[in-house]
């Protein structure tokens, strides 16, 4: 497959860039898919959450009552989960959600999910460009030039840009990232996935070494 390159102004220019088919033209395998994009989603989880047990919650630990001879059941400290203030049973404690999958796998889920945007024609390639200063505004009417500004993109760039990247900050459907740094999640989530020429070319050195 044949795409053409255009310019930031949403014009075609002369250039073609061919897609490679061990890249871009796999039979993708869902369940790969599935495997990294839920990795990816588990690695963002902080773990942070936390409730306080009986041996943590602040009180006395004077037996409320004597055992035997109240007519009600026995009952321990004011720290008793069953009252109000007490501890909580089984609470949730503080845990990392990451889990491990093979490079293997990794590897053929991105192309997987890059084979799927190729299909559905969800590829742009853009010849390399720079703004002179962050500007969202410039970085709104780039993907005006080509109808994506209510669509969720991914810019896909060789090396890091300052001001590409600042200018697209702000906007909640746009993001940039590394050629190097591209993961299955961002691939699948994008309506739109825009390549530079420079990080088309680092994809295909990075995919098929």
């Amino acid at each position: 497959m044949k795409l053409a390159v255009h310019n930031i102004k949403g014009k075609t220019t002369k250039k073609e860039i061919s897609l490679s088919n061990e890249i871009f033209g796999i039979e993708p395998n869902n369940h790969a898919i599935y495997l990294d994009v839920k990795q990816y989603l588990a690695a963002q989880r902080s773990g942070t959450h936390k409730t306080k047990g009986r041996s943590e919650v602040k009180g006395s630990r004077r037996k409320l009552r004597k055992q035997k001879g109240s007519g009600a059941a026995r009952v321990g400290d004011i720290k008793n989960p069953l009252f109000r203030g007490g501890g909580r049973v089984f609470g949730p404690q503080p845990r990392n959600y990451a889990f491990k999958i093979n490079k293997k796998v990794k590897r053929i889920a991105r192309k997987s999910a890059l084979s799927h945007k190729a299909k559905d024609n969800c590829i742009l390639i853009l010849e390399d460009f720079n703004f002179d200063k962050p500007s969202t505004r410039s970085y709104n009417n780039f993907l005006s030039n080509f109808n994506l500004v209510d669509n969720k993109t991914v810019l896909v760039m060789s090396e890091t840009n300052k001001n590409i990247l600042l200018s697209s900050r702000n906007l909640k459907n746009s993001r940039v990232v590394l050629a190097s740094e591209l993961n299955t999640y961002d691939v699948m989530s994008a309506s739109k996935l825009m390549f530079t020429e420079s990080s088309f070319s680092e994809i295909e050195k990075i995919y098929n070494s």
